[in-house]
């Protein structure tokens, strides 16, 4: 009977830096499944707590000493606080996994941590953290202190070094794979030698028949390949493979077989299928016919082997992303850029998971519509997502998690969240969003009850004609109610913003930062950022540039990565100087100021004025809901436990004291005594755990059976205000 081989799963430098990608701990669940013995490693924060230790550091400062280089002022400036740096980076980096928590008073000393150039860029501390910040603070300075060691390593030793984009350049856009190679035919740099020295303990330590790893980014493949080419090199008969986010964008159309010499494999798409087959066909279980979309060579020519009649795995049976073998408690957050939503994405450990395979819209013209992460829509029950999170919450002792869907859909968040609420788990998550109409005021609210702290999701340009060419799926209107939605529930929300889209006029992304101006100061949106648009291949602009007035001006294909494709735009305004403009003002709208100015002062030129009114955005979030289009929600009672209290009498009426039991207060809502009656029945009926729909119809058919009067001014009292403020809930 033939073993099945040990898999070591990979992901090479360099990623997030406070929590592990996702990719391996889902393939492992899936192997788990399949009772497939495989370990997995995260080099990215191994090599970088390597280097970022007192003995990592001592060797770059002798290495630096020894060569004969003429270095910048800032590195002379690291070079001569060597020893500072000595003495705190150990410290450091244990305040910033969690431990030495009290090392914050000292951090926030001007004079304990060394400082060099990035100190010079330091932002308004005051304004970002508050008085009573104090951890975070120390945390943007220490971010800011490992920034100026990255600068510096960067400067001497290796110029391809970034703490999440490592020799990112190479990878982006590159057509041909000369650029890499030559790279490539370099000897070792610094950080190579630390992540192979690493690789070789993981490989005696665990002796794996195949070696899987993960290139989910363009900052990741040079050194996916240096991992390649030492394995090659020192186990030749171990069966190398490659996969993830950047091959099933980029390397779609692999015809160089230059890029075999550093894996023997590369596999598309969703990898549980393919690596499956593959570790079967190396076990000898089947033929290579049988692989799933996976590139190989064969007789010196790149092949791609795709057995199409291979099925999919339902999302039910991928397994539970195990996160065993990780340092789960190593990791370090950090704070990059005083953003709030950058702040949340770098700080904390987040258990990534998913809601759904694909995009429940996969409508967009800008994005990857064609390829099978965005078409195939395949969303999970709820039960087993909750089910699932339960699982990692025990494996990881974390409770916060990052759905890293395209876009979560809101009935099945709206589910969730009922799920999450009957099982009494207390969580936190957030995850990205389209601002569509079906995120009412009340389902919000349930979200942020079930514990979403924060969303983000694409406004994009913030123009009607240009989100109907983009496809959308959402107008002005729905995306500003929304985003007024979910901040008026407590929760962040944080938009993507694009310029240059094909055919957008000046004009129309001046009105869109007009737009964006406005729903800053209105409150409705925390954080942003703007990006230039960039056409991709695969995307349906990519596949049909014409019909979005654009012509392609990209060189003929090299044999390697193709997604980037450059363009000429022929109908739209000159966008090349914009950029700067738009990112000066939204930087300072996140701050809460320079609403006021007019638009044409964050332009170093003549750009038109907005053609909008001052309460645009305002005037477009209000709304009011005829009960009639409402009468099909079920109502949903949050607010806690509900008494009927103190009685009275007033002018011949007999009133009650309706007490409401929220969370921070008891609140007394004083009623008719037949309406109190009334209304304690029904919140009885409505509980998170009631089986029994119970809809605004039948409370309404209720009201007007029991009293013989309208429902209407009922349902609009003061009364009825209170009680849907404070936990009474139509969905």
């Amino acid at each position: 009977m033939n073993i099945s081989p040990k898999v070591l799963l990979v992901t090479p430098p360099f990623t997030q830096l406070n929590t592990p990608y996702p990719a391996m701990m889902y393939l492992k669940g899936f192997l788990n499944t399949k009772n497939i013995s495989s370990v997995q490693v995260d080099l990215s924060l191994e090599v970088i707590l390597e280097i970022f230790s007192s003995g990592g550091l001592r060797e770059l400062f002798q290495r630096v000493a020894s060569q004969d280089v003429r270095l910048s002022r800032n590195a002379r400036r690291v070079l001569a606080l060597q020893e500072e740096y000595l003495r705190t980076i150990d410290a450091v980096m244990a305040f910033l996994q969690g431990r030495n928590r009290t090392l914050a008073y000292s951090i926030c000393e001007e004079k304990f941590l060394p400082r060099a150039g990035r100190f010079m860029q330091e932002e308004d501390t005051e304004w970002a953290f508050g008085v009573m910040g104090l951890e975070d603070k120390a945390r943007y300075l220490s971010t800011l202190y490992l920034e100026d060691l990255s600068d510096f390593l960067q400067e001497t030793v290796d110029e391809h070094f970034g703490f999440s984009r490592y020799a990112e350049h190479l990878g982006r856009s590159a057509s041909s794979f000369d650029e890499l190679d030559a790279e490539l035919a370099k000897p070792s740099t610094f950080t190579d030698r630390y992540l192979v020295k690493l690789l070789a303990a993981k490989m005696e330590m665990y002796h794996p028949d195949m070696v899987a790893i993960t290139v989910p980014f363009p900052g990741n493949l040079y050194s996916a390949l240096r991992c390649g080419e030492w394995l090659k090199a020192n186990y030749p008969d171990v069966t190398v493979v490659m996969g993830g986010g950047f091959a099933n964008t980029e390397l779609r159309s692999l015809a160089d077989v230059r890029f075999f010499r550093f894996t023997d494999y590369l596999l598309l798409d969703d990898g549980e299928i393919p690596l499956l087959h593959l570790i079967q066909h190396v076990n000898g279980e089947r033929d290579d016919t049988g692989l799933v979309r996976t590139f190989g060579v064969r007789e010196e020519k790149v092949v791609f082997l795709n057995d199409d009649t291979v099925g999919i795995v339902p999302q039910k049976e991928v397994g539970v992303p195990d996160y065993s073998g990780l340092l789960l408690d190593r990791y370090i957050s950090v704070i990059e850029i005083v953003n709030p939503m950058h702040k949340l994405w770098s700080d904390g450990r987040w258990n990534k998971l998913t809601l759904a395979h694909g995009c429940y819209w996969g409508k967009c013209s800008f994005c990857d519509g064609s390829l099978d992460y965005i078409k195939r829509y395949e969303p999970n029950e709820v039960s087993v997502i909750v089910d699932r999170m339960e699982q990692v919450m025990a494996q990881t002792g974390e409770g916060g998690f990052h759905f890293v869907d395209e876009a979560a859909p809101p009935a099945l968040l709206k589910e969730m969240a009922l799920e999450i609420l009957r099982r009494r788990l207390t969580v936190v998550w957030w995850g990205n969003i389209r601002f569509e109409r079906a995120y009412s005021k009340d389902l919000c609210r349930l979200l942020k009850a079930s514990g979403c702290i924060a969303v983000s999701g694409g406004v994009e340009v913030a123009s009607d004609r240009v989100l109907a060419l983009i496809n959308k799926g959402v107008t002005l209107e729905q995306l500003t109610r929304s985003t007024n939605h979910f901040t008026s529930a407590g929760i962040m929300v944080h938009a993507y913003l694009m310029y240059g889209f094909p055919t957008e006029t000046t004009q129309e992304t001046i009105d869109s930062l007009e737009v964006v101006r406005q729903l800053f100061e209105l409150g409705y949106v925390h954080s942003g950022f703007w990006h230039r648009f960039a056409m991709t291949a695969h995307s349906p602009v990519g596949l049909s540039p014409e019909r979005f007035g654009t012509r392609v001006t990209e060189p003929p294909f090299g044999g390697f990565a193709r997604n980037d494709v450059a363009f000429e735009d022929l109908e739209g305004g000159d966008h090349e100087g914009l950029g700067s403009g738009l990112s000066r003002s939204l930087y300072n709208y996140m701050r809460g100021v320079g609403f006021d100015l007019p638009l044409q002062r964050w332009f170093d030129f003549k750009v038109p004025v907005t053609s909008l009114p001052p309460r645009f955005v305002a005037h477009m979030a209000e709304e009011q809901e005829p009960v009639e289009k409402l009468h099909s929600r079920r109502l949903y009672w949050l607010g806690g436990r509900v008494e009927l209290g103190a009685e009275s009498v007033k002018k011949g009426k007999h009133l009650i004291v309706l007490l409401l039991h929220a969370m921070n207060q008891e609140i007394g809502v004083k009623m008719r005594g037949d309406w109190a009656h009334f209304i304690h029945e029904m919140l009885l009926q409505v509980g998170i755990d009631a089986t029994t729909p119970y809809l605004l119809e039948d409370f309404s058919r209720n009201y007007e059976i029991l009293f013989n009067d309208d429902f209407l001014p009922f349902w609009y009292g003061k009364e009825m205000q209170v009680i849907r403020d404070n936990g009474l809930l139509l969905l």
